[in-house]
């Protein structure tokens, strides 16, 4: 296929609107233009597929097809809907014309038919939703033969089974639509996703993504998002009854919002954590709800500043590409980012990020200054309780740092005999939104993690976490660790914040003979990050830092020393380990096509012998981007061990006293 080269032009920034971002509607409209103009040589003649260039799904290039049309569709109908089709007749054209092929079973580019949990009812749950929020320009103005065959397909739903998560509610809303035009469909149907759904809330504005700990950017981009598009249809529905169920998820909202607004960075940078990273901007999705909703407690200048921020974050990172498409990965294209059922056309879920575009240019999220959030004036130090999660930020150096006791993504029921083996994207203890974990299959799990290591060179991980508490800068879980089929031991770690600082307290049991390995946050850039390892005198000498890893290390002994291992990239971001108590030898592990934000990364780790007794390890782990000497950190904090009784005295004199043993 011929490169179509297409550059992004935005307009110039306005800094009085939008002091801290510089963006205001008209860079949103820009953007949204600019993602949709590039797709048009992708189109399919008769307009009902998009077939873009890159790795197939594992449903095939059919569904793929549909999806790069579905997604993109969204994004058009906000558009749309945003300015009242206001210059928009090409654009109305062109998905009109698609949408009325593609249901027509007749047509050779007619689309898969809803077959029970198949990866086309997510893109039917996106036509249904594009049709609606565009249903003056485009749904009302088909003729009554491409409307049947509309309802006809959207009709696959009807009695169908979907998987038991965030897909109940693409039944929900594709039926709803249904009903709005007076097209058959199953109340049962409805009510039953809705109801499901109220199975996973879990308090606090919090839903799980079905069964389990499963706690990501579905939170927001879909279990949030769903039920506040529903509602739209539903007003839209003579008859139909929704004003209670809108209630709960106005509420619902509003809580989850006074959490989510920590997960973004003052650079706009979102987390990096969870599936479906690939989506991208769709992390906006429930600021822009929450005004749609008129359920937040984030004024309008503070909705566009996030919102905005975000979009503008990823335009500065390269996205989308030169030819004006959204890839898969992060920034650049790096498919370990990505799951089996991402497919070219996936990426485009970051249309759910401009649903703010619904609001006409006179709300007050497009005409009020952006305001300040929380991190742009201090600090920030938040316990979560419902995902088990603590998050404490960094105003200077913009890092979000996420730390985990709570999300896993592991199977609901446990299973006999090992261990589900952890999925990177959830399993690690921790988060940031300028660090990611290490994706290589090839490679130890080293990062964020505490292992055993045994003589044959394999490492356990972590699975299922076992949540023990959380306060409001203490959070403690435990997992059960495996070499192979030999196994369990348990591992109960207790995570103390300190500012930017966490302190990872651990009562680690294991054979005999093997070792114990904790990493801190993978570091990655374009070019091989600077790493150093260090021990106190006494320690043997050092390797070669041209060879895989840089390491130290001293002889065994339980009493505290200072033993750790840095990595520092090029624009200054800094990964330290210290080991406080117990460890004896610091290293860094470099990766290479590894990590989502660089090829070149490197993280730092710790090691200590196991004895076969259970044994207390405490150790800080660092991300900044301050100059902050690793053994400057280890002389000003101090730990004593008593049994299992741990007391660590900080800088300024605060104390944490932490007990180990509560599994």
């Amino acid at each position: 296929m011929t490169l179509h080269t297409s550059r992004l032009i935005l307009p110039a920034t306005d800094r009085e609107l939008s002091r801290q971002t510089g963006w205001v509607r008209a860079h949103w409209e820009a953007l949204a233009d600019h993602l949709l103009d590039s797709l048009v040589p992708y189109f399919s003649p008769g307009s009902a597929r998009v077939v873009l260039p890159g790795r197939p799904s594992r449903s095939g290039t059919a569904s793929d097809e549909l999806e790069g049309f579905a997604r993109s569709f969204m994004l058009a109908a906000f558009r749309i809907g945003g300015v009242r089709g206001e210059r928009c007749e090409q654009l109305i054209e062109r998905y009109a014309r698609g949408v009325a092929n593609g249901a027509n079973p007749d047509h050779p580019e007619s689309w898969l038919r809803l077959t029970p949990r198949s990866q086309q009812m997510v893109e039917a749950a996106a036509i249904a939703v594009a049709l609606h929020e565009s249903r003056e320009w485009i749904w009302d103005r088909l003729d009554t033969r491409a409307q049947e065959h509309v309802a006809e397909w959207l009709g696959g739903f009807i009695g169908s089974t979907t998987h038991d998560n965030n897909w109940r509610l693409f039944q929900v809303v594709s039926e709803q639509f249904l009903a709005s035009v007076g097209a058959p469909y199953s109340q049962d149907d409805i009510d039953g996703g809705l109801d499901r759904i109220e199975d996973w809330y879990v308090g606090d504005g919090w839903y799980s993504d079905g069964d389990g700990q499963n706690f990501d950017n579905y939170i927001g981009w879909a279990m949030h998002l769903y039920p506040g598009l529903w509602a739209r249809m539903a007003a839209a529905t003579p008859g139909a009854q929704y004003e209670d169920r809108l209630k709960v998820y106005r509420e619902r909202l509003a809580l989850f919002l006074e959490d989510a607004v920590h997960l973004v960075g003052n650079d706009g940078a979102p987390v990096y954590q969870g599936r479906s990273l690939t989506y991208r901007m769709a992390a906006a999705a429930p600021y822009w709800m929450g005004a749609l909703l008129d359920s937040t407690p984030l004024s309008p200048g503070q909705t566009r500043r996030l919102c905005s921020g975000i979009a503008r974050h990823f335009v500065q990172h390269g996205v989308p590409d030169e030819r004006g498409l959204l890839t898969l990965g992060w920034y650049d294209t790096f498919l370990p980012a990505t799951q089996q059922y991402s497919g070219p056309g996936s990426p485009y879920w970051a249309s759910k990020g401009f649903i703010g575009l619904l609001l006409p240019p006179e709300h007050p999220v497009w005409s009020e200054p952006e305001d300040s959030i929380p991190l742009d004036d201090e600090d920030q130090v938040r316990a979560m309780p419902a995902p088990g999660w603590i998050v404490h930020n960094s105003r200077h150096d913009q890092l979000v740092r996420l730390v985990n006791h709570g999300a896993d993504h592991a199977p609901p029921t446990e299973p006999e005999g090992v261990e589900p083996a952890g999925d990177a994207h959830y399993n690690r203890f921790a988060y940031s939104n300028h660090a990611g974990p290490e994706l290589a299959d090839h490679a130890p799990a080293i990062d964020n993690l505490i292992c055993l290591v045994d003589q044959e060179g394999r490492s356990s991980t972590r699975g299922r976490i076992r949540r023990l508490g959380i306060g409001t800068r203490t959070a403690s879980s435990w997992h059960k660790a495996w070499l192979g089929t030999e196994g369990p031991w348990p591992i109960e770690t207790t995570s103390v914040i300190h500012g930017n600082w966490e302190i990872r307290v651990s009562l680690v049991d294991g054979p005999a003979g093997a070792l114990v390995r904790s990493g801190g946050y993978a570091v990655a850039a374009d070019s091989l990050p600077h790493a150093t390892a260090d021990s106190p005198a006494s320690s043997p000498g050092a390797a070669s830092s041209a060879s895989a890893d840089v390491l130290a290390g001293t002889p065994a002994s339980p009493a505290p020393s200072a033993v750790w291992a840095s990595a520092r990239t090029s624009d200054g971001l800094q990964s330290s380990v210290i080991g406080l108590y117990g460890y004896t030898a610091a290293g860094v592990h470099r990766g290479l096509g590894a990590n989502a934000f660089g090829p070149h990364s490197a993280t730092p780790y710790l090691t200590a012998p196991h004895t076969g007794e259970p044994a207390v390890l405490v150790h800080a782990v660092l991300l900044t981007r301050d100059a902050l000497a690793p053994q400057a950190l280890a002389e000003g904090i101090d730990v004593a061990v008593q049994g299992r009784e741990i007391t660590i005295t900080l800088p300024g004199g605060d104390t944490e006293i932490v007990m180990l043993g509560n599994r």
